[in-house]
């Protein structure tokens, strides 16, 4: 079976469980998902198809905040116009709300005090913007919070990993109390052997769906970029019951969509 990103769905939307006629696609929307890529994959492209589907998806009121640390508002939307998806027009009609750290006063700008009060503003400009979509005004019903990427918070942090776990606290509980959902980017090779990697251990102790981008295992090819292993760990069945499912296929990342396709399947993917 080959998969191409249409909008029928493809095997990354099969595996989530969002794509069009998926039974469980309606347990899927309020949940935790964690992004793992590393530098010989970038995950960003997952980014870009997650937004993509909670903006154009013109069955669902879904609104999405965008948390923005490692490019700047033109970069996305250069990104997402080439996927069909206009981000300034999304965030004109109220579907998107974006926050580009530059803009933001900067946590640990100057001092240990100043760090803590940055993030509590951050957390509280997201609060207040997901009351307001949330209010009578707005037709919204769900709100995706998405996070590019968090490891860039620890250095806006200055090191205080303290704060970074506070912070993805207030998200979690925010998710939870206003039934969001949250997806978040993190590098998983930026950890050396010798460091306790809190963070991370944390994220994935959190999650309920882990996507990690990895290179093949036998090195550079010119018509695969890499593999996808997705660990969803509180799927759905037709009766409620609940199961762990872990499942693997390659992908390629072109100009305007991404090819996902099972290994030794690439013929006659578009």
């Amino acid at each position: 079976m080959s998969a191409t990103s249409s909008s029928s769905g493809n095997l990354l939307d099969e595996a989530l469980g969002t794509a069009s006629g998926s039974a469980a696609a309606s347990s899927t929307g309020r949940r935790f998902l964690l992004v793992e890529d590393c530098v010989e994959t970038s995950g960003a492209f997952v980014l870009h198809h997650l937004l993509k589907r909670a903006l154009s998806n013109s069955e669902s009121k879904e609104a999405v905040i965008f948390l923005a640390l490692a490019q700047a508002f033109p970069h996305y939307d250069r990104v997402m116009r080439k996927l069909g998806c206009n981000l300034s027009t999304q965030r004109d009609k109220k579907k998107l709300y974006f926050f580009e750290m530059p803009k933001l006063q900067c946590p640990g700008e100057t001092g240990r005090n100043d760090n803590e009060v940055g993030f509590i503003d951050l957390y509280a400009k997201m609060q207040r913007t997901v009351e307001i979509c949330l209010s009578p005004e707005y037709d919204v019903d769900h709100i995706k919070i998405m996070v590019d990427d968090i490891s860039l918070l620890e250095i806006a942090a200055r090191g205080s990993m303290d704060h970074v776990l506070d912070f993805l606290h207030y998200c979690i509980t925010l998710t939870s109390e206003m039934d969001c959902s949250l997806v978040i980017l993190n590098h998983e090779d930026i950890y050396s052997g010798t460091e306790a990697p809190t963070l991370r251990s944390y994220l994935k102790y959190l999650a309920d769906i882990i996507i990690k981008t990895q290179p093949l295992p036998s090195g550079l090819s010119a018509d695969v970029h890499g593999q996808l292993t997705i660990l969803n760990y509180k799927c759905m069945g037709e009766y409620g019951h609940s199961w762990s499912r872990m499942q693997n296929f390659h992908f390629k990342v072109k100009e305007n969509s991404v090819d996902y396709f099972y290994p030794g399947r690439l013929t006659g993917v578009a």
